[in-house]
């Protein structure tokens, strides 16, 4: 069984949740109320070539159920999961073949979700058996070849607020 993290190489994201981390304790750093605002979380797939259309339909299925069945304390905390083919003509794809867009309420909301990438306790076991289970239907190695992740807080638009 492949474990999507056994490949994840240190950013500068990845550094300063690592520092957060150590700073905080998991507790604070997967609370509902760490860093409080909207937050978005992009996941890009990059499919085996042997991977059937009926296949990615069940990935994708399984996927969009984590926004119903990813709790804690009783509470669904993913606000939202929309999701799509790659449809550009700009040739900057590089790819990626399905996306997925994830908005949570808080980046401590997003670190349970993200759980053992960043943290060992404190982590939604949902979306942990969702990695395992997704892995396989990855390019391989599953980071970078297979997987892209790319999270950023939601900024005001100046022309619109």
């Amino acid at each position: 069984m492949m474990v999507l993290c056994s490949v994840v190489s240190a950013t500068r994201g990845s550094e300063a949740m690592e520092r957060d981390v150590a700073h905080y304790g998991e507790d604070v750093f997967t609370s509902r109320d760490f860093r409080k605002g909207e937050l978005r979380h992009l996941v890009l797939f990059r499919y085996k070539d042997s991977v059937t259309a009926e296949q990615r339909g069940t990935i994708k299925r399984h996927f969009l159920e984590l926004a119903e069945v990813c709790e804690r304390n009783g509470t669904r905390y993913v606000k939202s999961i929309e999701t799509g083919v790659q449809n550009s003509g700009e040739g900057a794809d590089q790819d990626f073949e399905q996306g997925f867009m994830l908005t949570f309420k808080s980046e401590g909301d997003r670190n349970y979700f993200v759980g053992r990438s960043i943290v060992q306790n404190n982590f939604d076991k949902n979306h942990d058996e969702f990695k395992s289970f997704v892995a396989p239907f990855l390019r391989e190695p599953v980071i970078p070849e297979g997987l892209f992740v790319f999270d950023f807080n939601v900024e005001p638009n100046e022309q619109t607020a």
